[in-house]
């Protein structure tokens, strides 16, 4: 979905305003690539994406999700290098909330978020979750 707000933004900025068909377009694109043929989508899906009102309303907000969710694996990972030490840290970083703007909160835990070693130990985490569904799997 972050790939369709992108694509959707961008046609915007570079054609001027777009009609929902135009929209539409951009989603059913951005849809079957991601589904491949797992999913057969059909023309008529091309207006799914007005169901959806953070598109319209929230630019961007998909991808907060995925910054939040790769931000609190790596995190995590640095508790499991850390321990116990890390926690009184962790917990501040919790009750900042947010108060900030992201990269000075993450100061607080001790991460730089424009190292890519910081966000590859959340992928990581996420590699051996795969892992381990592809083993449970058979």
């Amino acid at each position: 979905m972050n790939r369709f707000e992108d694509a959707a933004h961008s046609a915007r900025r570079a054609e001027g305003e777009l009609s929902s068909a135009r929209v539409g377009e951009e989603w059913l694109r951005t849809q079957r690539a991601m589904f491949g043929d797992s999913v057969r989508l059909t023309d008529d899906y091309a207006s799914w994406w007005s169901y959806i009102p953070h598109f319209i309303h929230t630019p961007g907000y998909v991808y907060a999700y995925a910054f939040g969710n790769l931000f609190a694996l790596a995190i995590y990972a640095r508790y499991e290098e850390e321990g116990g030490a890390f926690v009184p840290a962790y917990l501040d970083l919790l009750a900042a909330g947010g108060s900030d703007r992201p990269d000075r909160l993450s100061q607080i835990v001790g991460v730089d978020l424009t190292d890519p070693g910081f966000w590859d130990k959340g992928l990581t985490v996420i590699d051996g979750m795969v892992t381990e569904a592809e083993a449970l799997s058979g």
